[in-house]
């Protein structure tokens, strides 16, 4: 019996589909930097269904790529020609929100803005945010230990997770849905697939942990002079506004780049820094917080949302839908101390515009939590492509004590650079693990490590 036969056996011929029925977009995540068709993409609808699948594929040696909402940007969801897709976009659905305990038992295919909407409905607040929030699902989020703007108040999407089930290679079911904020019985197994990308198992359910609404937020566009009064303001913000929910900061090229593009106009000149301030505090509170920056010299000018409408314009330069039309752009998400950024994204920007002087590069990104975003466009001569930026812009890193990759994973894309960012017994043990939980090597080969 064939493959595709032993996986229609375990759910039926509408769960796996081949050939031109498996669609171009499972080629790729949003990386674009797949080029091969899986030979097969089969949709589990159950925790059971999904065992089945990978004790069927671990048994005949066949490789599975993990799919979700495709929106990564590492190549983490890429497969090989010879590869099974598991899409798990029918794997959706809340079972479950406990408003005492304050939690959510949701399947892992389901949108990351479901679950939100639905926290919303009962009181609560589910604090893990991103731009793909429609489209993104929350097994990829976890998988991935993605960020987003909130990582400066609530952390991780790790933080969000108090509870976890995965099927392991093999086909076995590790549920440990814990639903306890304090639980020391052992080691915490949860943490193994958070942020695995899929190597290690296949994330299936989780308890995720939600919160109180944080309230008002009052939004706030600020303009600096200089990266160290980027920091100033950060810890300013941190001691007077109590509670700050988001601190994104865009480089002057970022920020006029798509202002223009938008048709915006914030400020009666540009500045070489803009930062989206969000806090709890009142307004009237704010206002005199940016009063007194203002008179310490802090900063060069500011102006707060007063309308939805605008808080929706400010954000929209952030997002930075414009800069994605630029020829041969490429996205890149680093981290390093917060105190470095700054000289990194010189030293960075230095070194690319001295190899391709017409290049558009451009910085913006949460600093808060240390996470900068890099946009470079331009224009390769010929033996040139997209790994000789990879070489700079991870190269120039190394001297800063960075990481390659501070919310988007590791994927295919950034594995010939992870040595730069962790240890050779880093590096041994993380095989190690691997070897102990997948030792047919069927999940998502070539991924991470």
């Amino acid at each position: 019996m064939s493959l595709s036969d032993r996986l229609r056996a375990e759910l039926g011929d509408s769960g796996v589909l081949e050939g031109a029925a498996v669609g171009a977009r499972h080629r790729s995540d949003m990386s674009g930097t797949g080029a091969a068709m899986p030979q097969l993409l089969v949709r589990p609808r159950t925790t059971a269904e999904v065992a089945a699948v990978l004790k069927v594929c671990n048994a005949a040696g066949a490789s599975l790529t993990v799919q979700g909402g495709l929106t990564g940007l590492a190549g983490g969801a890429n497969p090989g020609s010879g590869d099974v897709a598991l899409s798990l976009e029918l794997l959706q659905g809340i079972e479950e929100i406990d408003t005492a305990s304050a939690t959510m038992v949701v399947r892992a295919g389901t949108p990351l803005e479901t679950c939100q909407r639905a926290a919303a409905e009962n009181g609560l607040f589910l604090a893990l945010d991103l731009g793909s929030r429609g489209s993104c699902h929350i097994g990829g989020n976890l998988a991935t230990n993605a960020g987003g703007i909130r990582v400066i108040r609530y952390g991780m999407a790790r933080e969000q997770v108090l509870g976890l089930e995965a099927v392991l290679a093999d086909g076995t079911v590790m549920s440990s849905m814990n639903r306890m904020l304090k639980n020391n019985a052992g080691y915490d197994l949860k943490q193994l697939f958070i942020g695995s990308e899929g190597t290690l198992g296949v994330i299936t359910r989780a308890v995720l942990r939600l919160h109180p609404p944080p309230g008002p937020i009052t939004t706030t566009l600020c303009a600096v002079a200089s990266y160290p009064q980027v920091v100033a303001l950060l810890r300013q913000a941190q001691a007077g506004l109590g509670s700050v929910m988001a601190f994104e900061a865009m480089w002057r090229d970022y920020f006029d780049f798509n202002t223009r593009a938008l048709s915006l106009h914030f400020f009666a000149q540009t500045h070489p820094f803009s930062v989206i301030l969000e806090s709890t505090a009142s307004t009237d509170v704010v206002e005199a917080f940016l009063a007194q920056c203002l008179e310490d010299g802090l900063i060069s000018d500011a102006l707060i949302a007063r309308s939805q409408a605008q808080v929706r314009e400010i954000w929209s330069v952030r997002e930075g839908y414009p800069i994605e039309t630029l020829p041969n752009l490429l996205n890149f998400d680093v981290s390093l101390p917060i105190g470095r950024i700054g000289d990194y994204a010189e030293a960075c920007t230095g070194t690319l515009i001295a190899r391709w002087p017409a290049a558009h590069v451009s910085f913006y990104g949460h600093v808060g939590d240390s996470n900068v975003h890099i946009c470079v466009s331009t224009l390769y001569c010929e033996g040139e492509s997209m790994h000789d930026v990879d070489d700079i812009v991870y190269g120039v890193l190394g001297r800063y004590a960075g990481s390659i990759s501070a919310e988007h994973g590791i994927g295919s894309v950034k594995r010939p650079y992870l040595h730069l960012s962790r240890t050779g017994e880093e590096l041994a043990l993380m095989r190690r693990l691997k070897q102990a939980l997948d030792p047919n090597g069927i999940l998502n080969p070539g991924k991470v490590i």
